[in-house]
């Protein structure tokens, strides 16, 4: 396979003279899906086997195994913010790296645009968590929410404004955007969405996550295996989706 246009040597890792070196075609067939169910990914050139340890994987099994058989550097960097731990685990998943005339990631992938994009995101400084902003968010939540309580108190029983109330904040809170530790967005999450509202945010994380590794893509994001009419966007996706329909319908008819 040719270098993918585009890639720099900046970009190319020295091969190492001890680890084995593997094709993007030997790497594509351990997607998890195999007689072996083997899950391959690479991260910056690295290759590592994440077949055990995607039962392990804090994020849940379901997001890492998105990227069975597939480059996951970028879905890596975004995920995780203290890198230098993570790191650690991943010293025993290594197993080889790309052959030194293989792309650093498929073919099929132009991700130039996006490494540079997001490049420019982290020097403007606008991932930097603002404590201020998100702090008076939290406090006029609160007095929202004691309005609520003698709403409920006064008026009767209502869910729906106190889910609605405190969503878009616990959605911050779950994708670590208040605090620069990702302990304390998980801590001040669950007081929110858990303690608050009674919703579990174990079960929000869990898809979220999928649904950022794999946004509209069908059966692999929740939110449009949940509501494919609202979410399906595009020509592509949206034939996709109606096809399927069409087949479960076809289905239950039989």
């Amino acid at each position: 396979m040719a270098p993918q246009t585009g890639s720099t040597e900046k970009e190319r890792k020295p091969v190492s003279t001890f680890l084995q070196l593997f094709t993007w075609e030997e790497i594509r067939i351990h997607n998890g899906r195999g007689p072996s169910k083997e899950q391959w990914l690479v991260i910056d050139r690295n290759v590592y086997d994440v077949s055990n340890f995607s039962k392990r994987h804090p994020g849940g099994s379901r997001v890492i195994g998105h990227y069975a058989g597939q480059d996951a550097t970028d879905a890596f960097v975004a995920f995780h913010s203290d890198k230098a731990l993570v790191k650690k685990y991943l010293k025993s998943l290594l197993i080889g790296e790309l052959a030194p005339d293989q792309p650093s990631f498929e073919s099929n992938k132009k991700v130039e645009d996006f490494r540079e994009l997001r490049c420019t995101v982290e020097k403007m400084g606008l991932l930097n968590p603002d404590s201020t902003f998100f702090s008076l968010i939290f406090l006029h939540l609160l007095v929202l929410d004691a309005a609520s309580w003698l709403t409920v108190w006064y008026f009767g029983i209502s869910l729906v404004p106190f889910i609605i109330q405190m969503g878009w904040f616990q959605h911050d809170l779950g994708h670590c955007s208040v605090f620069r530790k990702p302990k304390w967005n998980h801590l001040l999450q669950i007081i929110v969405i858990n303690t608050l509202k009674g919703l579990p945010a174990s079960w929000w994380n869990h898809l979220h996550n999928q649904h950022h590794a794999k946004p509209n893509c069908f059966r692999k994001d929740p939110d449009l295996n949940m509501h494919p009419l609202l979410f399906s966007l595009g020509k592509t996706l949206s034939v996709e989706v109606g096809m399927d329909l069409e087949g479960l319908w076809q289905k239950r008819q039989n």
